[in-house]
């Protein structure tokens, strides 16, 4: 993915060199509850992320380092070709005006309006403040004990959470989310796995268009976020856990079904053919 030298986004609110005292008062990182289920659609990653917080636990502003500054301007890059893309394609397929979400990068623990979080839970969207939140070690983690590293394997990450902001603009989340509050639990978690899998059809959509509008993408990228979308799929990650995979307990989809609808929107670059609930019978 060709990203340097690009425009960067204005809506990046980078919390990384503050405090986990001064980020809101959040406190200890194993205070915290992770709230995945309810409001983030973030991955529990908890499994794979042994210390990936401490750093957030000195208490002491910090410099960023050269990596990390140059990780927050791909990041920029990355949103501002989301805001190009739905700003033009939302309005034409869906009628529906884009309005461009805050990305919030931040280092072992965040407070949102959906309430507090530590990076193990992944990235994830809240809907209460129409914020994305990543804590770009999560990129470290794909590359290192996922096997999904790459620029944009790191890319459809973000793509993906912006795909959960769309599902927002649209109605789709709220009435997920009422559903959810009173279905069952396997009902509740079918609902979720389809919401990932349209937000995982969202983010192939955007790259289609991406490709289409900036010439930036090339084959070996869809390979990228192809293989991104099955390293997070949900048997996968409970088998690297140790644990035999439940589809009843799935979240978020098994690594075939993200890599399947992922690819689906990219083939098609049209939010009709990315409705998960219609096929699935609802």
């Amino acid at each position: 993915m060709e990203w340097r030298g690009r425009r960067g986004s204005r809506n990046v609110d980078d919390r990384r060199g503050i405090s986990a005292s001064g980020a809101g008062g959040v406190g200890v990182v194993g205070m915290l509850a992770i709230l995945a289920v309810g409001y983030f659609f973030g991955i529990d990653i908890s499994p794979l992320v042994q210390g990936m917080d401490q750093g957030a636990q000195t208490g002491e502003p910090r410099e960023l380092t050269q990596q990390e500054r140059e990780i927050g301007q791909f990041v920029s890059v990355v949103l501002a070709d989301t805001e190009d893309v739905w700003n033009r394609v939302l309005p034409e397929q869906a009628g529906v005006p884009y309005r461009e979400p805050t990305l919030v990068l931040f280092s072992g623990v965040v407070q949102s309006a959906c309430g507090g979080a530590s990076s193990a839970i992944g990235p994830f969207y809240c809907p209460g403040d129409q914020r994305l939140y990543l804590d770009t070690d999560f990129f470290n983690v794909m590359s290192q004990k996922m096997g999904a590293g790459g620029d944009f394997a790191y890319a459809y990450v973000i793509a993906h959470e912006v795909g959960h902001h769309v599902q927002n603009l649209i109605g789709v989340l709220p009435e997920v989310n009422r559903a959810r509050a009173r279905a069952s639990q396997s009902d509740s978690n079918q609902l979720s796995v389809l919401t990932e899998l349209q937000a995982d059809c969202f983010a192939g959509i955007w790259a289609r268009q991406a490709s289409d509008q900036f010439g930036t993408i090339d084959q070996s990228d869809i390979r990228e976020a192809i293989t991104a979308a099955g390293a997070v799929g949900d048997d996968v990650l409970q088998s690297q856990a140790g644990r035999v995979p439940m589809p009843d307990s799935f979240t978020h989809g098994s690594a075939a079904d993200r890599q399947s609808w992922f690819t689906k929107g990219f083939n098609s670059g049209n939010l009709n053919d990315c409705n998960t609930f219609r096929e699935a019978g609802l």
